[in-house]
């Protein structure tokens, strides 16, 4: 029996089956919804109830299942492995040795149970702990199903108590009749648990150790076994197929925009409209079809996201447009910039205040300073680019010399001319200016005007004490003869698009 006091609350996760019905190589809870692992939302649900301590039992690809695991619980996680699968009372049998022994109420739960909520799992320990006020050693979670086709039946005494579960294809044609189901979440007195698995034998139709005949030895020996029923059977179904993961993701993805809606986010078309489960987006912020936002993408107030685009583990301030089919990943958008259309941010590209990013610009791996834009076919990779810089059409930093890559870094107040090459590692000062076609193989001291190829020096732009300084300063009376005879031959560069 239960103790009068509760005793501490361990979770034991199945994450061990073939899962042959998906048809697949993977593991059934590798296998993801909303973007994470089936086995990351149970993960995530059984850390929400505080439990001492999580146990996962793993066999097929358990080193998959163990990596998906950890990338979810940052706490303790402890592996039980099942070498051979043989049903789900051998599993919970691989853990004799961890928890036989422990003075504690164990949760078991599926890892292909992904929708179970913390608050149904928190009312099923809870009636398990309080059940005819000294609590049940085993209480088993039920739903009813107009269809109960596959599921094992609960069958009740004459007096409506729990007495047994029968499997499909152990069932009768009276037991098949019968519509309450066990939903395979269970709250058990642990050391209870494995004494009666001890008697467990596969003398069924499969020719294996069933969990699901626990509850019923605990009753013949008089235990009590009570009987939580649920009223939302979706919400505790397990995955078997691949068209039921097509389901759960729908269902899950509406469950993402009404949370969303209600909390003030415009959402012009839910059922074109792709939005993760970690993803947070503040109010007046609006949405058009055919948006992707995946991961834990943070997005701010007054935003539009404009159709096609997908925006993938990045942040976005406030009042931040995104145009048609542009792509952010892993990069972070400040206030009141613009993005797009067809534009692809990527590997931490930062775009400060105001700036603005056109069609078929990319940036990878730099950073955009304020007010500052590139509006046509350009690519910006390993680059630093100061404010109020105008980066004009076809340019391109050349980063990637075929062995390492190399850093461009653009001044404040820059104009880049169209066609600019940009032959990294290299410098362009504040206030600079690039002739149209320009391959910049030196740094560009700040004030100048350079064109050619390579670029040379033409003029400097202001009278300054700095300009006097640069001995190039002067035109060359022939513009072909010095970029011929001053700059050295160029050495073949490509960039990294």
């Amino acid at each position: 029996m239960a103790n009068e006091t509760h005793a501490p609350l361990d979770v034991l996760i199945l994450a061990a089956g073939l899962g042959t019905r998906m048809r697949s190589r993977t593991a059934k809870v590798l296998h993801k919804l909303g973007g994470l692992p089936l086995i990351a939302h149970v993960c995530r649900t059984a850390a929400a109830l505080s439990p001492r301590h999580i146990y996962v039992v793993v066999g097929h690809q358990a080193e998959e299942v163990e990596a998906a695991v950890r990338q979810e619980l940052d706490g303790d996680v402890r592996f039980i492995f099942q070498a051979e699968q043989r049903g789900t009372g051998d599993a919970v049998m691989a853990a004799r040795a961890e928890l036989e022994g422990a003075d504690s109420t164990l949760l078991v739960l599926s890892g292909d149970v992904p929708l179970v909520r913390p608050e149904t799992l928190g009312a099923l320990i809870h009636q398990h702990r309080t059940h005819r006020g000294h609590g049940a050693t085993c209480t088993l979670l039920a739903v009813r199903l107009e269809d109960p086709t596959g599921y094992g039946r609960i069958v009740r005494d004459a007096d409506g108590r729990f007495e047994r579960i029968v499997e499909q294809k152990d069932a009768s044609p009276e037991e098949r009749q019968i519509k309450e189901v066990n939903a395979g979440i269970y709250c058990f007195e642990t050391r209870a648990l494995f004494r009666a698995l001890e008697k467990v034998r596969p003398t069924n139709a499969q020719g294996e150790y069933y969990l699901t005949d626990v509850p019923g030895i605990l009753r013949a020996e008089g235990e009590d076994v009570s009987i939580y029923v649920h009223t939302d059977a979706r919400e505790v179904a397990g995955i078997n197929t691949r068209a039921e993961l097509a389901e759960f993701e729908r269902i899950l993805r509406m469950r993402t925009l009404r949370r969303l809606m209600l909390d003030g986010v415009t959402i012009i078309d839910p059922m074109n409209t792709y939005i993760g489960p970690d993803v947070r987006i503040e109010r007046d912020t609006v949405i058009y079809p055919n948006v992707h936002i995946e991961g834990r993408t943070m997005i701010g107030e007054e935003c539009t996201i404009y159709p096609g685009a997908r925006i993938v583990d990045s942040r976005l301030g406030n009042r931040v447009t995104v145009k048609d089919h542009s792509i952010i990943v892993a990069s972070e958008i400040e206030d009141d910039c613009s993005v797009g259309p067809f534009a692809h941010l990527r590997m931490n590209a930062h775009l400060g205040e105001g700036a603005a990013i056109g069609n078929f610009v990319e940036v990878k791996k730099s950073r955009v300073g304020r007010k500052s834009k590139a509006m046509h076919l350009a690519y910006l990779g390993d680059a630093t680019i100061g404010e109020r810089t105008n980066i004009g059409a076809g340019t391109i930093t050349c980063n990637y010399d075929g062995v390492r890559k190399h850093e461009t870094i653009i001044e404040d107040d820059v104009k880049i001319g169209s066609d600019t090459m940009l032959v990294a590692p290299v410098r362009v000062g504040a206030r600079s200016v690039t002739g149209a076609g320009s391959v910049v193989i030196r740094d560009v001291p700040p004030d100048t005007l350079v064109a050619g190829v390579p670029a040379v020096v033409k003029k400097h732009l202001y009278a300054t004490s700095e300009s006097k300084d640069v001995r190039s300063a002067a035109p060359a009376p022939d513009d072909q003869n010095a970029a011929g005879d001053e700059a050295p031959q160029m050495n073949p560069v490509s960039s990294d698009v």
